[in-house]
């Protein structure tokens, strides 16, 4: 077996800034795979499929290689990242799938306003007609021409958001001051950061240079000493409760979003729709005063083109208190329902944006058994539409793909897509004849037939 501290070394250097040293450390590592020196476990049926990656921000520093290499070691057969406002990590995380042998998915999350549900709060806590939204299924990092303005404008947008929150931090903080450009900017790989980064880098600031951040940190979040003391200490915790005096609703530098803070649900479905990957709601635990009304919001979801639906389990069943974890437990059970009624598929994952989230989701759990097989039949799904437009450009948004007589039949070809493409297959030549020609039946046919080969 590989020594630790061998194999520590080579984990720690997948998450290093510079790409080549990450791409090489996966290597070395599936090479110790191959000969023994590292046992890893068959790959399950089990799917993390939200994972955003060090380009936004990873709750443990894990870049896209460091993602594929986590499904790889602990038995995860699908793996997806999706990172805030960003496609950086595409490219890498589907060539690190690839090589490791994980069926890799890739996607984009960012806030949008949603005009006709301004007055509900959907999934954004306290923000009206805001809610969080997603692409999945990208295939690569660049966007087409046509829509680079606009991507552009929407990453700027966020940048502005930062420094606004930034400057209004740092004037609730004086004399603690953090340069957004000289001391956060660094903490990134590609000069993209998020609030998640300004509150790790004020809080490693005042612990070194205050003498008493105890003090510091009591005259400024309005706790008691006992209360900073419990909980600074444990960093992790203490980054939590910063976010939230800080900048969240009700912090300091909280602003309330107006209509223009955030692109529509159009103008991103644009840029999701021109890269022919495919627009995803994202529901957070149907308590909302909008998601209440979820069968209205997904059919206006749907008719602007949303084609999956996306959950965080955990959240909805891995609770304390009986009677909220009763509620939330049957509303993830509805949206399911509701999901599977619509032919909508439905992706998991855990996100890991913030330490202590799990790798993958307790799929073994009792109360996650009704929604299981839901849950791996949309991983199986996304899988196919990206194996289909990585290897033929046939995914799920292609003129190709509008032969199916209804989304039923059209998720049912994609998801049986999914189980035929192994992750490792580069290319594949399955007609002599324009593959464009082909039926649905004759390229799984043609599919199945090569790769028995």
């Amino acid at each position: 077996m590989i020594d630790q501290n061998e194999l520590t070394r080579l984990e720690t250097r997948l998450d290093s800034f510079d790409p080549e040293t990450r791409k090489e450390s996966l290597q070395s590592l599936l090479n110790l795979v191959k000969t023994g020196l590292i046992e890893v476990p068959e790959g399950r049926e089990i799917a993390n499929l939200h994972c955003h990656s060090f380009f936004s921000y990873n709750g443990y520093g894990y870049s896209p290689t460091h993602l594929a290499w986590i499904g790889k070691k602990h038995g995860i057969k699908f793996m997806g990242i999706v990172d805030f406002d960003i496609l950086d990590g595409v490219d890498e995380f589907l060539d690190a799938c690839q090589m490791a042998g994980i069926y890799g998915t890739a996607g984009i999350e960012t806030r949008v306003f949603l005009p006709e549900f301004r007055q509900y709060e959907i999934n954004s806590p306290g923000e009206p007609g805001i809610a969080y939204h997603m692409g999945t299924g990208f295939i690569s990092s660049s966007v087409p021409d046509l829509v680079q303005p606009a991507f552009e404008e929407m990453r700027q947008r966020a940048v502005q958001r930062n420094q606004q929150i930034m400057n209004a931090v740092n004037q609730f903080l004086a004399p603690l001051h953090i340069d957004y450009d000289q001391d956060v900017l660094p903490l990134t790989p590609q000069g993209y950061a998020t609030e998640r980064h300004m509150v790790h880098k004020i809080m490693e600031k005042s612990l070194n240079v205050f003498s008493d951040p105890v003090e510091f940190w009591v005259e400024k979040l309005d706790l008691s000493a006992d209360e900073i003391r419990k909980t600074i200490n444990d960093q992790n915790s203490f980054k939590n409760i910063l976010r939230k005096k800080l900048m969240k609703r009700g912090g300091v530098a909280y602003v309330q979003p107006e209509v223009d803070s955030f692109p529509t649900v159009d103008e991103f479905h644009e840029i999701i729709l021109a890269s022919d990957a495919i627009p995803c709601s994202a529901w957070l635990d149907g308590t909302s005063a909008g998601e209440q009304k979820i069968e209205v919001l997904l059919d206006l979801m749907m008719d602007k083109d949303v084609r999956v639906l996306n959950i965080v389990p955990d959240r909805n069943w891995n609770i304390t208190d009986e009677a909220t974890k009763a509620i939330k437990v049957r509303e993830l059970y509805q949206i399911v329902d509701h999901a599977e009624s619509l032919d909508l598929p439905v992706i998991v994952g855990t996100e890991m944006n913030s330490y202590g989230q799990k790798l993958v989701d307790d799929f073994e759990a009792p109360e996650l058994e009704p929604v299981r097989d839901c849950f791996i039949k949309g991983a199986y799904f996304l899988y196919g539409h990206t194996r289909m437009a990585q290897l033929f450009g046939l995914g799920y948004q292609s003129k190709w793909a509008q032969q199916f007589p209804d989304r039923k039949a059209k998720n049912s070809f994609f998801e049986t897509v999914g189980h035929v493409i192994p992750p490792e297959l580069e290319s594949i030549d399955i007609s002599d004849t324009i593959i464009e020609d082909l039926s649905a039946d004759d390229i799984l046919a043609a599919l199945e037939t090569r790769i028995e080969d």
